[in-house]
């Protein structure tokens, strides 16, 4: 019973999508002609009314070191703490279960991001196995992919 709660809030955190407004200005000067990347993670935060908007660079930033998918940290901190609206020890991705200390919710976003790149338990792992070996539980996978598609796909606001 306990397994099926679990999935079933989840996957309602996942789809629930509140209605927010979001004004063009805060948006300015977070991307280029070339690179939509960071407009589409602040906005899909914003849209949600997630705090995590305010990482958009800082997941981008850690990402692009780690050479990771650039969807993979801003999906894992929606699913884990529905974008850092609930979440302790500046610990916005759940990791170890809550109980790492980061110094920052910066600090996380870049220890998070060297642990799925270079730990011998994530290394050269696809995004499945990283998914598998982070939360072994298969609607896991299943809910962190599905913000991935949303934010590849997210509508940035002119």
């Amino acid at each position: 019973m306990k397994r099926w709660i679990t999935k079933g809030l989840v996957l309602l955190a996942v789809s629930f999508v509140p209605p927010t407004e979001i004004k063009a200005q805060e948006l300015k000067g977070l991307t280029t002609l070339s690179d939509r990347r960071p407009l589409r993670i602040k906005t899909f935060f914003r849209k949600r009314v997630c705090p995590a908007h305010e990482y958009a660079a800082e997941f981008l930033a850690a990402s692009d070191k780690q050479k990771l998918d650039w969807k993979l940290l801003p999906s894992i901190a929606f699913v884990e703490s529905t974008g850092g609206k609930v979440f302790s020890n500046n610990n916005i991705f759940g990791w170890d279960s809550c109980r790492h200390r980061f110094p920052s919710v910066i600090a996380g976003i870049h220890t998070v991001a060297d642990h799925l790149a270079n730990s011998p338990l994530y290394r050269g792992k696809s995004i499945d196995e990283k998914l598998k070996t982070y939360n072994a539980q298969p609607h896991y996978r299943i809910a962190v992919k599905k913000v991935m598609a949303q934010l590849e796909m997210e509508p940035i606001p002119y």
